[in-house]
């Protein structure tokens, strides 16, 4: 496999797991080789920039006629997205989106494992989700600490979230997946992802309104 230092796009990055995804349920199906046509008819894609893809990531050699062994794959794909490598992670925000990814197993299968939640709320701080327990967010830092946690998820509503950002930074995380639709002011040196659901919906819904038109 190339060095995972090699300038990849967001674009690319996007498409990954997505590749991934479809190769599991082939492999649940007992699919031992698959084309880089299927991958990208399977996910309405280019086969083109599918090749251009798995090249970056993988060492895996398409044959002609069988193309990919599909196990083979899998595992170069896994292993540059890190997904053979657990991540420990905490969450702050109990609410109803946090409560679903604190009941979400499937992270497990990227290598993401939750330890912890936080919260200010007294009806739920001390008792646990899915497993997980609930502390209240005085505890953060020393259980990031404690545990050398250095990514953070965070599901508070928008006004809370900068602060929540702020706490987890000083406390040692290193990246934040945040949930709360706002821009988060943070250190050089913190990654960021957000998921703006907002935005999403008003995307999908141009997108249905333009399939309509056609």
């Amino acid at each position: 496999m190339q060095d995972q230092n090699t300038e990849m796009s967001k674009a690319t990055l996007r498409r990954l797991p997505s590749y991934l995804r479809y190769l599991y349920q082939l492999d649940k199906n007992n699919v031992p080789t698959v084309s880089s046509t299927t991958i990208a008819n399977g996910l309405g894609l280019n086969p083109v920039q599918v090749r251009k893809d798995i090249a970056l990531v993988s060492t895996v050699a398409g044959k002609p006629k069988t193309g990919y062994v599909t196990k083979e794959l899998i595992a170069d794909l896994e292993d540059f997205l890190g997904y053979n490598n657990t991540r420990d992670a905490v969450l702050v925000g109990v609410g109803g989106l946090g409560r679903a990814i604190l009941g979400y197993d499937g992270f497990k299968n990227y290598g993401l494992n939750i330890i912890a939640a936080f919260d200010v709320n007294d009806e739920v701080v001390g008792t646990e989700v899915n497993g997980k327990p609930v502390y209240h967010i005085d505890k953060l830092q020393g259980i990031v600490e404690r545990f050398k946690i250095r990514l953070g998820i965070i599901c508070v509503p928008s006004v809370a979230a900068q602060s929540i950002a702020d706490k987890m930074v000083a406390a040692g995380i290193k990246a934040i997946w945040c949930f709360a639709p706002v821009h988060l002011n943070l250190p050089a040196g913190i990654a960021v992802k957000g998921e703006d659901l907002a935005a999403s919906l008003a995307l999908l819904s141009m997108q249905l309104l333009e399939n309509r038109r056609i």
